[in-house]
């Protein structure tokens, strides 16, 4: 398995990604109409931004990208809370906001939370300017994941409060919250350990990654199923 883990884990992650980003494009037409569109672009906007944070794979042994040797690029921490842990988190706090939820209470939470957690981490990231390009901050990763229980929860409470009970199965809406909280539910508590990897646990470093592969097929796979399961939704 650590053997299997080393050798096809990013290609697994990238795979299922990719998977759920050209479903989205081939049905693009079924949801065009509706809030579903961004979800889609979103979906591409991940597998590009996945695509180019595998740049790190061409530095060394004389790679195309050799020159970013010994330079702080040499790792991708930098774009990957760019992109994922912080970008990921403002479009699910501008999707709920505009699209998702309707409940002005809820709307405004969402809404200041996202520009606090905006705020707060370009401050944070200011002040810790050298580690952001060699590891992830752990606080950026559980303010993101309240955001994201605050969005899927007052989706499922608004849900449960109106007659989208009856027919929650068939919405796109359902199967991307119910996927998203589960996948922050399961990652999150590995954020208070990442302080292994510096102590080159290999145990619990293949324990994480065994993880997140299993996080990442199950959530990528549920967004795939939604696509083409769901009925379009006059949001």
């Amino acid at each position: 398995m650590s053997e299997f883990l080393l050798e096809y884990y990013n290609t697994i992650t990238f795979c299922v990604e990719i998977l759920a980003a050209v479903t989205g494009l081939v049905l693009y037409n079924k949801y065009k109409q509706t809030a579903a569109k961004y979800f889609i672009w979103f979906l591409v906007y991940l597998s590009v931004c996945d695509f180019i944070g595998s740049y790190v794979h061409y530095i060394k042994n004389d790679g195309f990208l050799n020159f970013l040797e010994g330079t702080v690029f040499i790792r991708n921490f930098w774009w990957s809370t760019l992109y994922w842990k912080i970008g990921a988190i403002l479009f699910f706090s501008f999707y709920y906001y505009y699209y998702i939820l309707t409940y002005e209470k809820f709307k405004r939470i969402v809404k200041y939370s996202g520009y606090f957690f905006l705020a707060f981490s370009i401050v944070y990231i200011l002040f810790n300017w050298d580690d952001y390009f060699v590891q992830f901050f752990p606080i950026i990763s559980i303010l993101g994941a309240i955001i994201v229980f605050l969005c899927t929860i007052f989706y499922f409470f608004e849900t449960l409060e109106s007659d989208k009970i009856l027919t929650f199965y068939k919405s796109i809406n359902f199967y991307i919250s119910a996927a998203i909280f589960i996948w922050w539910l399961i990652i999150t508590p590995l954020v208070f350990y990442d302080i292994y990897n510096s102590h080159y646990d290999w145990n619990f470093i293949f324990l994480k990654w065994q993880i997140y592969l299993f996080a990442n097929i199950l959530m990528y796979s549920t967004f795939t199923f939604a696509l083409i399961w769901c009925k379009p939704e006059n949001d």
